[in-house]
């Protein structure tokens, strides 16, 4: 009986063939890399080229954008610069509009004051209409009616002469005349412009006892008074009657005598202020007020400076409100005076142990 052969799918003869078909695959394939890995460094030395020229162009960017940068920053640097130039200019020219405003204004002010000085100059030229009171004749033309009497002397630089920096020697005269026609007073005083009191704190707010040796130290202490007064006696005025008159005393009789040569403010607050001041409960006078006029600003030789002119209207027209008088004095008797009476009022003189006399401002004045 015949035994059949079984078939075998794998055999020797099938494995070598497939064997040398995946050698031949392999080989193909090793060929076949060692040209790609060729291809594949070619394109890997073009790629690192365009890398470097793409790096050398993103260098030239930033280069660029720096160059921008800075340009950007000089122009804001400039648009700064500009910008305070302009401010600059238009404050210079808000300062220049000013300045015309104030040009304007000036010359407006200077026409009016003009024409207010032609206003006063003509109506001094004309005859007063009022009727003045008729008084009797005194060394220097004032009443002297009063039982107490306070000074007001503007000690300002034009009432000073100027080579001793003291307060002029016929003003000095004068104030001495004034005093001397009060043979006896119950009380006196001395005030200077700002309504400081010259004799001292602590004879402020009251009356001094009148004699001779007061007296005496009134007219040095007025020559040797160290400290400058704004000229405008209003606030001396003012101070003298709120601190010294006495309304409830009947037996009072207070006089205040006003020296000085000029003033700069307006006439009409000043009357309205002193009147109702000096208008006691029952609408009588608490004071009478007088007044020197000294030709010390003489702007030409016919007239007065604009300040020394409204000085005079001014105590002209409040002597006549508040039963007083005002004397204007000649600058030729003075200067004549003026010569006469030099080395007749006292000047400082250097003392090892001065003796204390109590200024306004705590300052001291030589003694006798």
């Amino acid at each position: 009986m015949k035994r059949k052969r079984s078939n075998q799918v794998f055999s020797l003869s099938f494995l070598d063939v497939i064997c040398c078909g995946f050698g031949a695959i392999i080989l193909l394939f090793v060929i076949t890399m060692g040209k790609k890995t060729k291809e594949v460094t070619n394109l890997r030395i073009a790629l690192e080229r365009i890398i470097q020229q793409r790096m050398l162009q993103l260098n030239e960017y930033e280069i660029m954008i720096d160059e921008t940068a800075t340009l950007v920053q000089l122009e804001s640097v400039k648009d700064i610069e500009r910008t305070v130039v302009e401010q600059d200019l238009d404050a210079v020219i808000a300062k220049l509009k000013e300045q015309i405003n104030d040009k304007d204004f000036s010359k407006d002010k200077l026409i009016t004051d003009i024409e207010q000085i032609e206003d006063e100059l003509a109506a001094m030229q004309t005859d007063p209409e009022i009727e003045q009171k008729k008084m009797e004749p005194t060394p220097v033309g004032i009443p002297v009616e009063s039982n107490h009497i306070a000074f007001v002397i503007d000690t300002s630089g034009s009432m000073r002469d100027s080579s001793t920096n003291l307060i002029w020697g016929y003003v000095i005269q004068k104030f001495e005349e004034t005093l001397d026609s009060y043979p006896e007073v119950k009380g006196i005083q001395l005030l200077d412009a700002d309504g400081h009191f010259i004799m001292g704190r602590s004879m402020r707010s009251k009356w001094m006892e009148d004699n001779r040796e007061t007296r005496d130290y009134m007219v040095r202490s007025a020559r040797l008074y160290p400290y400058h007064s704004d000229s405008n006696p209003v606030p001396g005025i003012a101070q003298a009657i709120r601190r010294l008159a006495e309304p409830d005393n009947e037996e009072m009789k207070m006089g205040i005598y006003v020296f000085g040569d000029e003033f700069t403010g307006k006439s009409d607050p000043v009357l309205k202020t002193l009147d109702k001041l000096n208008t006691g409960k029952d609408g009588e006078r608490l004071s009478r007020i007088s007044a020197i006029g000294f030709p010390n600003l003489i702007r030409n030789a016919l007239s007065l400076s604009q300040s020394g002119l409204k000085f005079a209207n001014l105590m002209r027209e409040l002597a006549y409100e508040h039963d007083g008088a005002f004397v204007a004095l000649e600058r030729e008797s003075l200067k004549e005076a003026e010569r006469n009476n030099r080395g007749r009022y006292p000047t400082p003189i250097p003392r090892r142990e001065p003796s204390i006399i109590y200024g306004p401002r705590g300052g001291g004045i030589y003694g006798p």
